[in-house]
């Protein structure tokens, strides 16, 4: 797709709303006007108070322009009207080229609730609902799923002080890479060596993080370790973890302790003690389908019997708050056969089901090997329309939503709950309510203004040779955390 601005019209939006509707072509920024070509040409921006499109491919050519609104307290809120207008416009003749909508309207952010949340503070929850159908041309049945998310987490929000903070410990590797995945994470088969000398390490790092929690009086609300698969460790290195983690943190105050057993695979009795007795509350082992065939397609070596012996030995073993985590979109996969696997988690009755939606991140091998095309047609969406009609009669409520870019069919992943079973970590992340202290490779330090919405990062070494080989000038970076922290004036 080529793209012109003008005006002082910014790129982001623009080329957000392009790639709503054409996620994997490239995007090409033009100083001048488009020339004749087979691509989609846009040529849009500014001029006087005046916002105009025009978006051309093949026999269809065609202009709109509307004036730029001001004064608009909504509106406000995206701080560039000239850019929302031109956005705007943008999603009107990209509708009409391909004859459809998109289920988030113009919605391009990971956040929807969030913003939802602004927008209610701002003029009421009736009026940022109308907002988000009328001007934003988010869908009725997205719009009513971001309000009951946003009730949810408003009652887990509340739950946060000034003084709060979570904690995430990374374990960077997994039995093998499925083909969906882009996060660092590493095979055993190639890095089992490391894991040794990095459990050593992240123990001291967690150490280290306790102390700064101490001093600066936090307190530490949740806490989760996630990866990667954290089972891909043994019993042994698991308990020296979560030894670290209750040593050097006061968890008195706790309110969650998540660990992910992602790959049931990696799931054995012995693991499964060590992380009860470690203080886990919730577990989550993630099938992502019920079917074999799929499972083999995405590179996942486990089996569905596996899951289900491992789910059910989770339940022997004592633990209460299961969740799983299922994918909609997935290669091999069909409608008939995500709404079988859905029926199959929801008779285990487990306290909390996510449903993702596939996400085609360039970096996985999905992409990598030339399979960016791949679509799931029209299914995804009547997947996951599925998932939340059928978890809503099963008594689960939606209490976390968030988007990713290049999603099949352009949705969303929830997370599911029955009351009393919401996962506290992924609200307060994902809505960076308060700040989260990461330890291990790949993890990032998310620092929140005690009052305020501002944000600092700390970034760990990505990856476990990386973090192992300069374990020292991480630890330094960390102390940014007192300094952040101390630039206001107090500890907490």
């Amino acid at each position: 797709m080529q793209l012109h601005l003008y005006g002082g019209v910014s790129r982001y939006e623009p080329e957000n709303i392009g790639r709503l509707f054409l996620p994997h072509e490239a995007i090409t920024l033009l100083d001048g006007e488009p020339t004749a070509t087979d691509e989609v040409t846009v040529s849009a921006g500014v001029e006087g108070e005046t916002a105009r499109c025009r978006l051309r491919l093949g026999a269809f050519d065609r202009t709109l322009e509307a004036p730029v609104p001001r004064g608009d307290a909504l509106l406000a809120l995206w701080g560039k009207p000239a850019e929302f207008a031109v956005s705007s416009l943008m999603y009107t003749l990209f509708c009409a080229l391909f004859e459809t909508t998109q289920p988030w309207g113009m919605l391009t952010g990971v956040r929807p609730v969030k913003l939802l949340r602004r927008l209610t503070a701002a003029v009421g929850e009736e009026e940022a609902a109308r907002y988000f159908q009328e001007t934003l041309c988010c869908s009725a049945e997205k719009t009513a799923l971001a309000r009951r998310t946003l009730h949810a987490e408003d009652a887990i929000l509340r739950l946060s002080e000034p003084r709060s903070c979570s904690i995430y410990l990374s374990v960077p590797f997994c039995p093998t890479r499925c083909s969906y995945c882009s996060f660092v994470s590493h095979t055993t088969e190639r890095s089992q060596h490391l894991i040794p000398d990095y459990v050593t390490r992240l123990c001291r790092e967690i150490e280290e993080t306790g102390a700064i929690v101490r001093k600066l009086g936090l307190q530490v609300e949740s806490l989760y370790i996630g990866g990667g698969t954290p089972t891909t460790l043994s019993s042994s290195q698991l308990q020296a973890v979560m030894a670290a983690a209750s040593t050097a943190l006061d968890l008195s105050k706790l309110r969650e302790y998540t660990v992910e057993a992602g790959r049931p695979d990696t799931v054995t009795e012995d693991k499964l003690k060590a992380i009860l007795d470690g203080g886990a509350t919730r577990l989550s082992i993630n099938p992502q389908t019920l079917h074999d065939s799929v499972l083999q397609t995405i590179g996942r070596r486990h089996t569905v019997e596996d899951f289900y012996a491992a789910f059910s030995l989770a339940r022997k073993v004592g633990f209460d708050h299961i969740n799983t985590d299922l994918i909609a979109g997935l290669p091999g996969d069909t409608k008939d056969g995500f709404c079988q696997t859905l029926d199959g988690i929801t008779a285990l009755s487990p306290e909390s089901v996510t449903v993702h939606t596939l996400s085609m991140k360039r970096a996985s091998h999905l992409v990598v090997q030339g399979r960016e095309e791949y679509d799931a047609g029209g299914d995804t969406p009547h997947m996951v329309s599925y998932s939340a009609a059928r978890l809503t009669e099963n008594g689960y409520h939606p209490y976390y939503l968030y988007r990713q870019s290049r999603c099949v069919g352009n949705q969303e992943n929830v997370g599911w709950a029955k009351d009393g079973h919401d996962g506290l970590y992924n609200v307060f992340m994902m809505d960076e309510t308060h700040t989260v202290l990461g330890c291990g490779a790949g993890a990032v330090t998310k620092l929140k203004c005690p009052e305020g919405e501002h944000l600092e990062r700390i970034f760990n070494y990505k990856f476990p040779y990386e973090y192992i080989d300069r374990f020292e000038e991480m630890l330094r970076r960390k102390q940014q955390v007192v300094s952040f922290y101390e630039s206001y004036g107090r500890t907490l």
